[in-house]
């Protein structure tokens, strides 16, 4: 491929969205467009012109009905100006192998869209939520995860420990049945785990795993690792001084590696 072309939408309550496309041209992306998803309806905005699609983190609808519900509600049954369904839109996306990546609240669009895990090929059928967090509070700080090697996520090929904040207040991953999870950790749709950061290993204790999430979950895949949903914040670590512990050398992976890794394979690199 050539120039790859990323379009990070904006709108309803949306606040990352200036920084996820910075950190998206700093990782390479050769055009970065920010658009407000009224251009998607307004059919201004065509995503067939893109290569990577973002849903930024913010407060969405804030969060009323749920994290990322009204938003889902929008994609599933909205229509752009010349009566082509928006579902229609993003499935053609996402069946020409392009590359789709939700932070936070976008990361819950995606769950609650049936977009992930999209197991069986299952694609827009809700099988995950995200709850309240465990704490029953807004959480806000740094975590350690881990990037699973087993993982098919083209988004986390070769990363090994990150940090990276988070901002969420309803980010524990709800399964419709228990045995679903299962299922995600066999097929290794678990990209990115929440560690203990003396041990480094995924853990369920508070507050490195900062919302309860079962098995550690910070991040999830599809079976083609095109899609990666997490809800911690990888924008917000594009820059050494980011990170709260820079000046003692306390870094690991910027999160641009994850934009990163996404330009590179849509590269062919």
């Amino acid at each position: 491929m050539g120039k790859v072309q990323t379009l990070v939408i904006t709108g309803h309550g949306t606040n990352s969205h200036l920084e996820t496309a910075h950190t998206a041209r700093l990782a390479g992306s050769d055009r970065v467009d920010l658009v407000h998803f009224s251009a998607i309806t307004a059919a201004r905005t065509r995503l067939d012109d893109y290569h990577f699609l973002i849903f930024p983190g913010g407060f969405l609808d804030g969060d009323d009905l749920g994290a990322g519900h009204a938003a889902s509600m929008r994609w599933r049954y909205m229509e752009d100006i010349h009566g082509v369904p928006l579902l229609d839109h993003l499935n053609k996306f996402l069946a020409d192998g392009k590359l789709l990546l939700g932070i936070c609240n976008g990361f819950q669009l995606l769950v609650k869209l049936g977009v992930l895990p999209s197991l069986d090929g299952a694609r827009f059928e809700r099988r995950i939520s995200l709850g309240h967090n465990d704490s029953g509070r807004f959480e806000d700080r740094w975590v350690y995860l881990g990037a699973n090697p087993d993982s098919p996520c083209v988004f986390t090929k070769n990363l090994d420990i990150l940090t990276m904040p988070v901002r969420h207040g309803e980010g524990k991953i709800i399964p419709d049945k228990p045995e679903l999870l299962a299922r995600i950790e066999k097929e290794a749709l678990i990209a990115l785990h929440y560690l203990d950061p003396e041990h480094l290993a995924p853990t369920q204790e508070y507050p490195a795993n900062p919302n309860g999430s079962p098995l550690a979950i910070a991040g999830l895949t599809d079976p083609t690792g095109r899609i990666l949903g997490l809800m911690p914040h990888p924008e917000a670590f594009h820059h050494a001084t980011n990170h709260p512990g820079w000046t003692r050398g306390e870094m690991n992976a910027p999160g641009t590696m994850i934009f990163a890794n996404a330009v590179r394979y849509l590269k062919g690199l």
